[in-house]
């Protein structure tokens, strides 16, 4: 079905908005203000369309819809969009998530305000383009462009070690998708076209797909990112502004995730059978090393990061235990991740933006004179826990069932991270919320503005929602994810078919 450039729009706009802030003169507060507006009503007209966009998605279809398709650069490269029920969910959490960024931005980011917005302008347009691509050239192109914007906003308006951080995270990323680029290239040597329909269908050899698989593996792993190539994460959250902490863990985390069930798992069907062990135990290792190291950070920032990593090990368990509760539990967790550890951020940059620290000793006794403050932070704490009634449970639930059914030792190790993510996050807020208000700086501290309360009612509102009907995001990847788990069980059965036949 050719759709009518709808998802060229949702990549097209935002540049359209950057363009037209670039070219607004002046550096008074008068102009700034208009920087700001035309940010925030580029990104709002972006999720109006993404929403336009969702409403012509059938949902009970596992086919990609709203297909674009044009030729590009020859020898097989094509201009061709396209989302099934697994990137639609992406797609509306990007755009949902970009008005509230540029809102959390509107008074701490005061420098370079024009740059700052394009930045992330540019960065929306990359982040849509990942899961909007259907040729395997413009997913990369995508993947990887989206690495300078956001090492701009690090390396620009992040913390005092802000260059050390920046240039870690470009180089662990960029690093690891070289590999990719390789493996891109013989998949084009074998199949003739990127187009990733057609790649999907091809079936490479068994020898080959093992060093593809790692190939990709070594780009999607670090942008988890999974246990060890997890470092670069903590110290980018704890160096970024509030913003760019809410769209580097609501969205380009999730951009490994999604590349394993692209690419990973239905081309590369008997090599991530092959390695699914090694994933079990990298998830397990992240899971629980990731939280113990989370109970002992005094930087508020850096302990949510690390419960970042943790409930990415969560993701690539169910998605590698390659059953239906599993794979739909992780895409689950990735868009309740998104929203829940993106308003933990914001929290953080509350109380951030008042006393201009994150260490946790500095606070204490907020539950006094920032009531609503307490009550918003206390419930995206249980939905990080993972709650019953919030978006967290599901996510995590959905994941461990489909690890049971696997094997019931990685179930019972990852259990354990969830006991321990109650120990860390409740730790946090115990230290930050509770006790005697003996400080006068954090006693002069005001509860949540009107803007600030503008940017946490949505996720509220939808951490709640989805934690109580999470209907329309398991309705949504159903058939995507059932047509997944079908055809990569033809593959392994066809495969040892062929095994015994030779043998």
């Amino acid at each position: 079905m050719f759709g009518f450039g709808i998802l060229s729009g949702l990549i097209i706009l935002p540049l359209v908005g950057a363009a037209f802030i670039l070219v607004l003169r002046g550096e008074s507060e008068a102009a700034l203000r208009n920087v700001r507006w035309t940010a925030l009503l580029t990104t709002i007209i972006t999720f109006l369309l993404s929403l336009f966009a969702w409403s012509l998605f059938d949902t009970r279809s596992a086919d990609f819809q709203l297909v674009e398709q044009k030729a590009w650069l020859g020898s097989g490269i094509i201009y061709k969009l396209g989302v099934d029920g697994i990137a639609m969910p992406f797609v509306l959490l990007t755009t949902f998530l970009m008005p509230i960024c540029i809102l959390a931005s509107w008074e701490s980011i005061t420098t370079r305000v024009k740059e700052y917005m394009v930045a992330f302008l540019v960065l929306e347009t990359l982040m849509i383009g990942v899961f909007c691509a259907l040729d395997l050239v413009l997913f990369y192109l995508f993947f990887e462009a989206g690495l300078i914007p956001m090492f701009l906003i690090i390396g620009v308006w992040g913390g005092k070690n802000r260059i050390y951080a920046s240039f870690k995270f470009f180089l662990y990323t960029l690093l690891g998708s070289l590999l990719m680029l390789l493996a891109i290239m013989a998949m084009y040597g074998v199949a003739g076209t990127t187009d990733i329909v057609t790649l999907l269908k091809t079936n490479f050899p068994s020898s080959m797909q093992k060093w593809l698989w790692l190939a990709f593996f070594a780009s999607f792993a670090v942008k988890m990112p999974m246990w060890p190539v997890h470092t670069w994460l903590p110290d980018a959250h704890v160096e970024a502004p509030t913003a760019g902490s809410v769209i580097l863990a609501g969205i380009l985390l999730k951009m490994g995730g999604y590349g394993f069930i692209r690419f990973s798992l239905p081309m590369f069907p008997e090599a991530s059978q092959y390695f699914a062990p090694l994933v079990w135990t990298l998830s397990i290792i992240a899971i629980i090393y990731t939280s113990l190291v989370a109970l002992v950070q005094e930087d508020m920032k850096k302990l949510i990061a690390y419960s970042s990593v943790a409930h990415m090990g969560f993701v690539t368990m169910g998605l590698f235990v390659m059953n239906t509760q599993g794979v739909q539990g992780a895409v689950f967790q990735m868009v309740s991740h998104g929203l829940v550890s993106g308003a933990l951020f914001l929290c953080v940059g509350v109380v951030y933006d008042r006393l201009h620290t994150r260490e946790i000793s500095a606070y204490g006794g907020i539950v006094k004179n920032m009531p609503m403050y307490a009550f918003v932070m206390m419930l995206f704490t249980m939905a990080n826990v993972g709650l019953p009634g919030t978006s967290g449970f599901v996510g995590e639930f959905l994941t461990l069932a489909g690890a049971f059914r696997a094997n019931s030792w990685v179930a019972f190790f990852a259990t354990v991270g969830v006991i321990l993510s109650a120990g860390y996050a409740l730790f946090l807020y115990r230290r930050v919320i509770f006790g005697v208000l003996d400080k006068p700086a954090v006693a002069a501290m005001k509860d949540l503005s009107a803007r600030e309360i503008v940017c946490l009612a949505p996720l509220l509102v939808l951490t709640i929602y989805y934690g109580i009907h999470p209907g329309p995001i398991l309705e949504a990847c159903a058939p995507a994810v059932d047509l997944l788990i079908k055809n990569y069980q033809t593959a392994i059965a066809a495969a040892k078919t062929a095994a015994v036949a030779l043998h």
